[in-house]
């Protein structure tokens, strides 16, 4: 069998006004990402992940943001597009591995639904989905509170045909 690993990152600026989407869930806080999208930072470097693992280009070039049609679009509906694509290329998912780094809010409160929404999307067990958050002690963007970052690995496997 064929593997394929990819590595996914994203960065979002947080702004009061802004509703703050991650791993697909809606999380309480005074501030919200900032971007094209909903900005859920979570689903789109897992997004990330998925095309690198295929050499398929990035997000920006399935998705870029000079597209309206693409403007506040809901990111799990572009995960659920690069989950087909994957299908597409003849492979399947093995698991995804992720990690937020934000000062605030806490996540742990939304980590299970966060992986229920994302094995949901991708057809995978929730036991195949880690989502993990750390804080980066209140130092640089995230520290400060100004942005957010995520980091996905994904692990995919060749069909059989």
């Amino acid at each position: 069998m064929a593997y394929r690993i990819g590595a996914g990152v994203d960065f979002h600026q947080l702004i009061e006004g802004r509703e703050l989407w991650i791993g697909g869930v809606q999380i309480p806080h005074t501030k919200g990402a900032l971007g094209h999208s909903d900005a859920d930072v979570l689903l789109h470097a897992i997004c990330d992940a998925f095309l690198g693992a295929l050499a398929l280009g990035d997000i920006g070039t399935h998705f870029p943001d000079t597209d309206n049609a693409y403007k506040g679009i809901d990111s799990k509906i572009l995960l659920a597009h690069c989950t087909k694509l994957i299908h597409t290329k003849g492979y399947k998912i093995v698991n995804i591995d992720s990690t937020l780094c934000l000062q605030a809010p806490k996540i742990k409160p939304y980590v299970m639904q966060m992986q229920e929404t994302i094995a949901g999307i991708t057809g995978i067990s929730v036991s195949d989905v880690a989502v993990k958050a750390t804080t980066t002690e209140h130092m640089g963007f995230v520290g400060r509170e100004e942005g957010l970052q995520a980091f996905a690995t994904v692990l995919l496997v060749k069909t059989e045909n």
